[in-house]
C-alpha cells in the first residue's frame, strides 16, 4: 500500500479509484464493512481502492485551537486509538491501494464542500467512486452531507455509495467513542470484538530505571505519546516485535501500564515482559495487544510482595493466553 500526504501529483495508476472516506480511528468492524463495500466495487470496476483520512484528526486539530485560545484546558486529548503508522498497517492488510493521508490544517478546514468535491476529490485524486457513512459530513463547519457529495457526484461523474451503520449485539452502534469507553473501563476484550482485531499500543521502546531486570522480570519501556489511556493496571498481551511496516516476531507477555505505585513516575508508562524471551529491545517498535485485564495498580508493602504478585501475574496471564487464539 502507497501513502500520500498530498491530493495532487497522484500517479496515474491510482486515479480512477473508488475511495472510502472517514477516520477509521481504530479500524473497528463497521469501517471494515464500508471498506469491504468499497473494495467491491473498485473489483467490479477494475479500479484502485483508496481510503481518504487526515493528519492530525480533526478534533485533534480544533481541539489546538481551543487550547491557544484558552477556551480549554492545556494538555493533549489522548483519544486516539490508532496513530498513522498503526492505522496503515491494518489498512494495508485489508488489500487497500493507496492512503491519502491529508494534512488537516486552517486550509483544510476553511475548504467549503464545494471546493473539497472539485479540488481534492475529482481534480486531485480523479475518484471513481466515493464510500462513506450515512452521517457523512465534510466542508467548514460541517456544512456538506451526504445530500451534497451525492448531487456533487451527479454533476462531476463519480458515484456515492451510504453505507449503513454497523451494530454490535442488540441495537448498539459499533463506534470508535463507544471502543474507546470499554478500554478505559478495562474491558479490552469487549473493545476487541467491536473492532474486530485487538487493541495494541504501539511505540518505542525506552531506557528505563531497569527495576524489573533486578526482580527477575526485565521490561520493555513505552510512553504512549498521543494515543488512547487505557485502564491503569495489569494485562495479558501478545507483544508484535516491528521492523517497518510488518511484524517479525510475535510473543505472549504480561503488562503494567499506569504510574506505579511503588515507584512512581509522572507520566503513565507501558511495561512489559515477554516470557520466554532473550534479547535487546532498545529503540525497537513493538505493538502491544491488550488481551485481558487482570487486575488494578496496587502499592505493595515491601519488594518482596510485589516481586510475588508479579510472579502470579504472569501465571495468570500465561493461563489466559494459553486459552485465547
Amino acid at each position: 500500500m502507497r501513502i500520500f500526504r498530498h491530493f495532487d501529483d497522484v500517479p496515474p495508476g491510482l486515479r480512477g479509484a473508488v475511495v472510502a472516506i472517514g477516520n477509521f480511528d481504530g479500524v473497528h468492524r463497521g469501517h471494515r464493512a464500508l471498506i469491504a463495500e468499497a473494495k467491491m466495487q473498485a473489483e467490479a470496476r477494475r479500479s484502485p481502492l483508496a481510503v481518504l483520512s487526515f493528519e492530525p484528526h480533526p478534533q485533534e486539530y480544533f481541539r489546538q485551537l481551543r487550547e491557544v485560545g484558552g477556551l480549554t484546558p492545556a494538555g493533549p486529548d489522548c483519544f486516539r486509538l490508532t496513530p498513522l503508522r498503526a492505522k496503515a498497517r491494518l489498512l494495508a492488510d485489508l488489500g487497500v491501494d493507496a492512503l491519502f493521508a491529508l494534512t488537516f490544517d486552517g486550509e483544510m478546514a476553511r475548504r467549503s464542500p464545494q471546493d473539497f468535491v472539485l479540488n481534492v476529490l475529482v481534480a486531485g485524486l480523479g475518484i471513481s467512486g466515493a464510500v462513506v457513512g450515512h452521517d457523512f459530513e465534510f466542508g467548514q463547519k460541517r456544512a456538506g452531507n451526504l445530500a451534497t457529495l451525492a448531487y456533487m457526484g451527479e454533476m462531476e461523474g463519480f458515484s456515492v455509495t451510504a453505507f449503513d451503520t454497523v451494530t454490535a449485539s442488540g441495537d448498539e452502534k459499533i463506534s470508535s467513542t463507544l471502543i474507546r469507553r470499554l478500554l478505559k473501563d478495562a474491558r479490552p476484550e469487549e473493545a476487541a470484538r467491536l473492532l474486530g482485531h485487538f487493541w495494541a499500543i504501539e511505540a518505542r521502546v525506552e531506557h528505563g530505571d531497569a527495576r524489573g531486570r533486578t526482580m527477575g522480570f526485565p521490561t520493555a519501556n513505552m510512553h504512549l505519546g498521543h494515543c488512547l489511556a487505557p485502564a491503569f493496571g495489569v494485562y495479558a498481551v501478545r507483544v508484535n516485535i516491528l521492523e517497518g511496516d510488518r511484524a517479525v516476531s510475535r510473543h505472549d507477555g504480561v503488562a503494567n501500564f499506569g504510574v506505579r505505585p511503588m515507584y512512581q513516575v509522572e507520566v503513565p508508562l507501558m511495561e512489559t515482559h515477554l516470557f520466554d524471551f532473550d534479547g535487546d529491545l532498545y529503540s525497537k517498535y513493538l505493538s502491544v495487544e491488550l488481551i485481558r485485564y487482570i487486575r488494578p495498580e496496587a502499592k505493595f508493602p515491601d519488594l518482596a510482595a510485589l516481586i510475588a504478585q508479579i510472579g502470579a501475574d504472569a501465571a495468570r496471564a500465561r493461563e489466559i493466553l494459553a486459552k485465547t487464539a
